[in-house]
């Protein structure tokens, strides 16, 4: 089996990816008949389970009609960012979902901008076509004017669509024609996305993400562009920097299923993960021992808030934590920043307090309940922006805030949002006017105040 489809899903939070990636794999029959696995099988993290987002990027593989698909499930959240750039350079082309009744939201444009600008080929699945009052023609009609404005070129523009509900696991040509499975997705991912495109020379392959094992060690993942790797082999590891550091293959994996398959041998095309490099980091290149070429690095959104970490110093220091001093924290932030490629770290004029560097309110929120859930004890700080000095001018991040709401009450939410020194840029009707909110788009400065107005019914949606 020689032909393999790289993937990546991508999707306003909410919209139905991980889901999706569900019925697939029930439909490749990954799973015995009798195995009971429940829903949302990849978000098998605590925290991702509680909030009911993905935070971290997965992989799956399926076989369909003979074809091998690696499927990159992705998270939706702007603050995740980093994970959505590194992990779409292991793609060849991207499932666009988008809610049949909302239809494109902020998060949308920001995970659609960075798969246009790596140039991969979209197709479009218009998905909850089952929910009342929802419109899938002016849903494609505005995918299709949200990708002319975000510069896509002819080719992608020629995207195809296919609709369905994947909570009820069909997919269809015609939302109006329900059909009893996914198949026409699938179809849609054979005929359309690109075969990796294999190029002449020596071994290259980015590393795009990490794993850990307790008996291996770390682990290095990432797409093999060129050449082939093989169990011992010696390869060069190309740093960021540009220097370069001899080391040798011990395994090597393919994935296959939920899990990793252990190789002798690997094409170029395939995603796998390599056992044994010393000293890597992602963004690295795996390259020839003898003539080693690297592959232009990742590059990630900076950061854009920032909050001081420092040492539970309270009367009630070591009761919560099993871990609570100052080196145990440095440690756990390290680690930290061997996989969070959006995270930055630096130190203080006390040996005490760290500086963490984040890319919104959400990202570090995860950061520090995850270390919470650890046994790690630690103080944190307000959040603050992070003002930068372009050509002079103090500038900081701005953030665009979505609200749905009834339109009699429409103006409090703008009176409210303008004292907070926000900018009004847009008031429009949503795509059902009878019993659909009214969506106002607003530019904001970085550190909002959290708005509750207890009147009406209100949904926030921050980017």
């Amino acid at each position: 089996m020689t032909n393999i489809k790289n993937i990546a899903i991508i999707a306003h939070v909410d919209h139905g990816k991980t889901t999706l990636v569900d019925k697939i794999m029930y439909h490749c029959q990954l799973f015995r008949e009798n195995e009971n696995t429940g829903d949302l099988i990849l978000d098998n993290n605590d925290l991702e389970r509680e909030r009911g987002i993905t935070i971290t990027s997965k992989n799956v593989s399926v076989v369909y009609k003979d074809t091998k698909i690696n499927i990159i499930d992705t998270p939706g959240h702007a603050d995740f960012g980093g994970e959505v750039e590194r992990v779409l350079n292991m793609a060849d082309g991207v499932l666009l979902l988008v809610d049949a009744f909302e239809g494109p939201m902020p998060q949308t444009r920001f995970v659609l901008q960075k798969a246009i600008d790596l140039g991969l080929k979209p197709c479009v699945v218009v998905n909850k076509v089952d929910k009342e009052n929802c419109t899938p023609d002016e849903v494609h009609e505005a995918v299709f004017d949200l990708m002319f404005e975000l510069g896509a070129e002819e080719w992608q523009l020629d995207f195809p669509t296919v609709y369905g509900s994947a909570k009820n696991n069909w997919m269809s040509d015609d939302w109006k024609n329900e059909t009893n499975n996914i198949e026409p997705l699938l179809d849609m991912v054979i005929e359309h996305i690109p075969s990796p495109k294999i190029e002449e020379g020596t071994t290259q392959m980015l590393i795009t993400s990490l794993d850990y094992s307790s008996f291996t060690g770390r682990i290095a993942i990432g797409r093999l562009t060129r050449g082939e790797l093989k169990v011992g082999q010696n390869i060069s590891l190309v740093k960021r920097d540009g220097s370069i550091v001899k080391s040798k293959i011990k395994e090597l994996h393919t994935f296959e299923g939920l899990g990793r398959k252990k190789v002798d041998e690997v094409i170029a095309g395939d995603i796998c993960a390599i056992v044994g490099l010393e000293g890597f980091e992602i963004g690295d290149t795996v390259a020839d021992w003898e003539n080693p070429e690297g592959l232009k690095t990742i590059a990630i959104d900076e950061p854009t808030m920032s909050m001081l970490f420092t040492i539970n110093d309270s009367p009630f220091f070591g009761k919560d934590g099993k871990y609570v001093t100052s080196r145990h924290i440095k440690e756990r932030l390290d680690k930290e920043l061997e996989k969070n490629l959006a995270l930055r770290v630096s130190e203080t004029n006390s040996a005490d307090k760290f500086l963490v560097f984040g890319r919104g309110v959400l990202h570090l929120s995860v950061l520090i309940e995850t270390m919470r859930r650890e046994g790690y004890e630690l103080q944190i700080g307000q959040p603050q922006v992070i003002i930068k000095e372009i050509d002079g001018v103090k500038c900081e991040p701005v953030e665009e805030m979505t609200i749905d709401l009834p339109e009699e009450v429409s103006g409090k939410a703008i009176e409210m949002v303008t004292i907070r020194k926000g900018e009004r840029r847009n008031v429009c009707p949503a795509l059902d006017t009878t019993n659909r909110c009214l969506p106002n788009s607003f530019d904001l400065g970085f550190w909002i105040e959290r708005i509750t107005i207890w009147a009406f019914p209100s949904h926030i949606r921050i980017t």
